[in-house]
């Protein structure tokens, strides 16, 4: 069987994941419904951590290109700065490019386009929103779940000239955080009519954040890790 190692700590890769999970439980049980919507707006804590570690994401991405070689790294090169471009348009459109730190007003013409009266692109059409989430969602479910898959019973599937860009076994966890409470509130509204998370798309989102945050760290550090003779 071969692995693909990582130095990232268990604490990150293993308790983190579990926290969130634990403490969404635990807002769903004990926080009062009105409390939950404030825990959900705008600067609560899941769409504070999400920003967060988008914002680290383009930073680990930013800060590694200098490094790079491109005479043998292009394909890693190139990666990285979809990788940074993405992460930043990511962390910019989490803030409304600062509306919300700042408070500035809508402009008028934005907010006939912009349904949630912010100056953002995501909230201006689906192909800016739900298409490019979608993207990236597949983009976990493949590189978290299938490559871990694919690399312990069918290594031979995996092309050989991608392998520094194949995300670590250990993210399987974080990759599992995205898909399985979404999947958990889908059975359980369809066959009881009843939600088990309040606004799981937050929890997920966290989740994939996350997941870009730990692939790029981990992906710094081997891509410049000294190889064995």
């Amino acid at each position: 069987m071969t692995t693909h190692s990582s130095s990232i700590s268990r604490f990150f890769w293993l308790i983190v994941p579990l926290i969130f999970i634990v403490g969404q439980i635990g807002i769903e049980i004990f926080v009062p419904e009105d409390m939950k919507a404030r825990i959900h707006s705008e600067w609560g804590p899941h769409e504070t951590l999400q920003f967060f570690f988008v914002a680290a994401a383009f930073l680990v991405a930013a800060f590694t290109l200098p490094k790079i070689d491109w005479q043998t790294q292009k394909l890693l090169g190139l990666w990285l700065a979809i990788a940074a471009v993405c992460s930043f348009y990511v962390a910019g459109e989490e803030i409304s490019w600062g509306q919300q730190i700042i408070h500035w007003d809508t402009p008028a013409y934005w907010s006939t386009m912009n349904d949630q009266n912010e100056t953002n692109l995501h909230n201006t059409s689906s192909w800016l929103d739900q298409k490019p989430r979608l993207l990236l969602f597949i983009g976990i479910m493949v590189g978290g779940l299938v490559v871990p898959a694919l690399r312990r019973w069918r290594p031979s599937l995996l092309p050989p000239k991608f392998a520094i860009l194949y995300p670590a076994d250990i993210l399987v966890v974080t990759a599992l955080g995205v898909t399985l409470p979404y999947l958990a509130n889908e059975i359980r509204e369809h066959l009881f009519h009843a939600r088990l998370f309040k606004r799981v798309s937050e929890l997920q989102e966290l989740y994939m954040y996350y997941f870009i945050l730990l692939y790029l760290v981990d992906l710094r550090r081997r891509a410049f890790a000294p190889r064995a003779s």
